[in-house]
């Protein structure tokens, strides 16, 4: 399967959209392309695009929660956009929505996200 990940800039937020399985072949490289990223000490919150992610194990898991310790840690934010249902039942099933905010589109996400 294709795994492709995209990285941009909107302000002070660092979208990541990816795209195909997340798992334990792709969770390393998307860890450190977003990790390089958060070490230039200029990404102040953290958008996660998952429009075109078809599937995610756990260890996908562990990658979104380890970038959100670590935007947590520098006082930023982190949220989720533009779920998957399969994707989303995951979500579901593992709690991770008590601590992340989920948005149906980028503009609502990186809204909420500037908003002190």
């Amino acid at each position: 399967m294709n795994f492709n990940i995209t990285l941009e800039m909107v302000r002070n937020t660092l979208i990541v959209r990816l795209e195909g399985e997340l798992d334990h072949h792709t969770s390393e490289m998307v860890r450190e392309k977003i990790d390089k990223e958060l070490a230039k000490g200029i990404v102040k919150n953290l958008l996660f695009n998952l429009e075109h992610l078809t599937f995610m194990d756990s260890s996908g898991l562990g990658m979104l929660l380890g970038r959100y310790k670590k935007i947590r840690q520098s006082e930023g934010k982190m949220s989720i956009c533009c779920l998957q249902p399969s994707v989303y039942k995951i979500f579901e099933l593992s709690g991770i929505f008590k601590i992340l905010s989920v948005f149906e589109n980028e503009s609502e996400a990186i809204e909420a996200l500037e908003v002190a």
